[in-house]
């Protein structure tokens, strides 16, 4: 099943979903090094980002976070793509410099939605600006 979106951040990438019903201040959430959730406030605290369709209604913080994402990707521990509800400038900025495809606005909430599962294999299409369930 296809589910248009709006393209933020180019580029294709699968994997399994990671779902928060929260948004993510990478700065100070994220483990830079680890790509583990680390705030304990979090619905997702402990879980690894790394190599995982990231799913939330978006980031907010400092625009530190936009570096959080890029050393994230330099140290092999960002997810391999995102999903948001709404992007925010952190997360569109941090996306675009470290090349994680990026995809919001969808026809169906991602977040609230049954549509997608934690841990169901999802396509990210950031440069078409749509999702794909497999």
């Amino acid at each position: 099943m296809k589910i248009k979106g709006r393209s933020i951040s180019k580029g294709v990438a699968n994997g399994k979903a990671l779902i928060s019903k929260q948004k993510i201040s990478f700065l100070g959430a994220v483990d830079p090094f680890t790509g583990i959730i680390v705030d304990k406030s979090l619905d997702i605290y402990g879980k690894s980002i790394t190599n995982r369709i990231l799913i939330s209604p978006g980031g907010k913080g400092s625009t530190v976070g936009s570096y959080v994402i890029y050393q994230l990707k330099k140290h092999g521990k960002s997810p391999c793509a995102m999903i948001n509800r709404r992007a925010d400038t952190i997360v569109a900025v941090g996306a675009i410099i470290a090349e994680i495809p990026v995809v919001d606005s969808l026809e169906i909430d991602p977040v609230e939605g049954e549509l997608i599962r934690d841990g169901e294999e999802v396509l990210v299409n950031g440069t078409e600006g749509y999702v794909e369930l497999r």
